[in-house]
């Protein structure tokens, strides 16, 4: 299993934006063949830093994911949002 963290810095004044963008895609991201899990965390002191933590069942079904039409929807709109580079880390669950 893959486990996956993408840390997000959000433009202030577009915080609620994201989170409803988040919200909208969550189930679809969920339903996707491979994806266990995912949630969005916010950071307790900077209220525009959140981080994504989803669980894959192999690196095969991340990149799946990451090459499909849902995340080509996604991933376009959530930049648009971005104030800094994402920071993103997977680890294998043993």
């Amino acid at each position: 299993m893959i486990v996956r963290w993408v840390k997000l810095t959000i433009d202030p004044n577009r915080v609620e934006e994201f989170v409803a963008l988040f919200t909208a895609y969550r189930d679809d991201i969920v339903r996707f063949e491979g994806c266990q899990m995912v949630e969005l965390l916010q950071d307790v002191d900077e209220a525009n830093v959140f981080v994504t933590h989803s669980h894959w069942d192999s690196e095969e079904a991340l990149n799946k994911y990451r090459n499909s039409e849902l995340f080509g929807q996604i991933w376009p709109a959530t930049k648009l949002l971005f104030i800094a580079i994402p920071e993103v880390s997977s680890y294998f669950r043993k």
